[in-house]
């Protein structure tokens, strides 16, 4: 039976974990449905299968990634090799993919265990792959003259795989789109372009592909610039639901997308689903869906020039970490002109196929692990009837050949391999964990998934998280234990030892007045369900105050010049200036490239306590109080925050400050706060001759 036509999906509830699982969507974007059918109702088949494969196809193929001696270029080649319109319009004449073969694409995905193919209809340089009434560019007025989307959709349906489009809302060829790029504003002008006639068009092309091709999914692209805004978003969603009221849409129809880590940070924002590009998010997301898209290679579209093109293995498990997330993946072939696709990408969905064929079980209809992290692999769960069944999917076997579940609460009944030996593996309690004990050898190498049977659902007690701001005090320390099972309760222990059943129960922050280790455990009904966590608290005698003389307003900064790639020894010289400044900051002269700083000074601690410095910076930056490096924020990077904490008596204490800019971008900022204050830019600092 065919991916599309199970249409059953179990929802995983994790009772007592608050783990990740596709299940729900947020208020307003329910809010903003334009039909009646049932979300998870829609969502059922794509939940289910897990696994996509995403087509690229385009003019873009026929120059295969180079142009003018250049050969980096993929999809984007119009836009980043900066193609005149007229000249990519030669391409056109040029696509002929005789050996294109629907059915053959079909099966290749549909063998390497993918439930549904996107495709692209139309990507930003306006191209379609579809016979539209609304424009001759497209595949109609090539030589090819074949309706491909018709094609694709038709054999889809004969295969077994879920028909789906991509539709790109940027178009770098229609006369009305808006903006225009910079480097064709002398051989296209703006002048009489109206973005409103261009939103009809999309419109149209939108109705067309929904009415003629039946995607089960529209994959919308392009939404970045600053033409398109959430209320055309809003109105391009009603449209492709109010057209097919079981549509599932994306996310990128809307404005909110958060960058490549693709979830919309907006209540308002619309779509169906997350859209992460390239990546894999670190956990699964409660309550959303979400979809990673990733190339093969570094290309989406065709280039012959790029070879480097990933393992088997790991496309295999980067299938198995997003499943075990939640996730769905959704993987990237960019098919030759002639219609076919690289030998390297059909290797690797024959691969991807022989592993899926033993274990698509694992993969198909699963949902997210209840474990926050397992260090010798991964897992995925599937409800079967009044029980479940955990996936555990071995990427390394551990030294011991012991596979921990830590905090597993249910019944068990048994383990085996889901593919390989025909026999029981050992299985047992000890203390709050589940361990099944693997043989020597291993079924698989890419992993090796065995099957441990559950009374059930999953119920995972997690181990308590012991949170303060920092280790050292010098004042009382506030303490919280946290955890992320509800109903449980935490006992502790403030000298070391285990607690057990008639240890403190926690309820409230803790106050430290003196060196402790705190030690937390979960228990339910008096028995303890998730291991020991411990954490040490030391009270610190601060830094004793400085006693400067002659003290001035302001700190000294002294600017040099270099190419570094991390911070130089400026005591070394090479000074270019030398000024007093009120406080640790970049002026508008400091913010040229090859350019480094240090500041030296006093800082007053207006009393005896902990402080929290955040150092700020574009390129590398130190910080060090008294002598002692408190934040390290060295090396050729963005714009990134580091903290550290010092304890210091009241009164003055040295402050310096070293940083340095290669090119780009040039920041720089200093913020401080006694523990449990609110950070603030360092201020009334002073400098003098000791």
């Amino acid at each position: 039976m065919s991916l599309d036509a199970r249409r059953w999906f179990a929802p995983l509830v994790v009772a007592l974990v608050g783990g990740a699982s596709a299940c729900s969507s947020p208020p307003s974007v329910q809010a903003q449905e334009a039909a009646t059918e049932p979300r998870d109702a829609r969502l059922d088949w794509w939940r289910e299968a897990r696994f996509g494969l995403f087509i690229h196809w385009g003019l873009y193929a026929v120059p295969a990634g180079e142009w003018q001696g250049e050969t980096g270029y993929g999809e984007w080649i119009r836009e980043s090799a900066h193609i005149p319109v007229g000249e990519y319009e030669q391409f056109q004449p040029r696509f002929d993919p005789l050996r294109f073969d629907a059915e053959q694409w079909v099966a290749l995905a549909h063998e390497a265990g993918m439930g549904y193919l996107v495709i692209t209809s139309k990507h930003h340089d306006g191209f379609g792959l579809f016979d539209s009434a609304q424009t001759d560019w497209d595949v109609m007025n090539t030589p090819f003259h074949r309706d491909v989307l018709a094609e694709l959709s038709a054999a889809c349906a004969r295969g077994g795989v879920r028909f789906c489009a991509y539709h790109s809302i940027m178009d770098w060829h229609h006369p009305d789109y808006l903006p225009r790029r910079a480097w064709e504003a002398a051989e296209r002008s703006a002048d009489g372009a109206d973005f409103e006639r261009f939103v009809k068009y999309l419109h149209a092309q939108v109705s067309e592909v929904i009415t003629k091709y039946s995607p089960g999914v529209l994959w919308f692209d392009g939404e970045w610039e600053n033409t398109w805004t959430h209320e055309r978003g809003v109105e391009l969603y009603k449209l492709c639901r109010s057209l097919d009221p079981a549509l599932i849409v994306n996310n990128r129809v809307d404005v909110h997308r958060g960058g490549m880590g693709g979830f919309s940070d907006s209540s308002e924002a619309v779509g169906d689903f997350g859209t992460p590009e390239q990546e894999i998010p670190a956990t699964g997301l409660s309550g959303t869906d979400w979809e990673t898209c990733m190339t093969m290679n570094g290309n989406w579209g065709y280039n012959s020039h790029d070879t480097n093109w990933k393992s088997v293995e790991t496309l295999v498990r980067n299938l198995i970490d997003v499943v075990s997330k939640g996730g769905n993946y959704l993987l990237n072939v960019g098919p030759k002109a002639d219609g076919t696709f690289p030998d390297e990408a059909v290797a690797r969905l024959h691969g991807i196929g022989a592993w899926m064929k033993e274990n698509g079980e694992a993969i198909h209809g699963t949902s997210a692990s209840p474990f926050e992290q397992l260090p010798w692999g991964r897992c995925t769960v599937k409800r079967n009837g009044a029980n479940s069944t955990l996936y555990l999917h071995v990427f390394e076997r551990p030294a011991d050949g012991r596979l921990v579940l830590p905090g597993l609460g249910n019944e068990l009944l048994s383990a085996g391999w889901l593919a390989g030996p025909r026999l029981l593996l050992p299985v047992k309690r000890e203390g709050t964990d589940v361990v099944i004990q693997l043989p020597a050898a291993m079924p698989d190498p890419i992993a090796s998934v065995v099957t441990l049977g559950i009374q059930g659902e999953p119920i995972v007690y997690r181990a308590p998280e012991i949170v303060a701001e920092s280790d050292i005090f010098v004042r009382p320390l506030s303490v919280k234990i946290e955890t992320k099972s509800p109903g449980l309760e935490i006992r502790y222990t403030l000298d070391g030892q285990e607690p057990d059943a008639r240890s403190p129960r926690y309820e409230r922050p803790l106050a430290l007045e003196s060196s402790s280790v705190v030690n937390a455990r979960a228990f339910h009904e008096g028995k303890p369900v998730s291991a020991t966590v411990a954490h040490a608290f030391e009270r610190v005698e601060p830094l004793p105050p400085r006693k400067p003389n002659g003290v001035e307003p302001g700190v000294r900064v002294r600017r040099y010049s270099g190419e570094w790639a991390s911070l130089p020894d400026f005591s070394a010289g090479g000074t270019t200036s030398t000024e007093v400044v009120p406080e640790i900051a970049l002026r508008p002269a400091d913010r040229g490239e090859n350019t480094g700083l240090s500041f030296d000074g006093h800082v007053l601690a207006p009393r005896d306590d902990v402080y929290v410095f955040a150092l700020s910076s574009d390129d590398g930056s130190q910080l060090a109080i008294d002598g002692l490096i408190v934040v390290d924020n060295d090396g050729l990077h963005g714009t990134v925050e580091k903290r550290g904490t010092v304890a210091l008596a009241m009164g003055a204490h040295d402050i310096a400050v070293v940083w340095f800019n290669r090119t780009g971008g040039a920041e720089l900022s200093l913020r401080w706060a006694p523990l449990g204050g609110e950070l603030a830019p360092v201020r009334e600092l002073t400098h003098s001759e000791w």
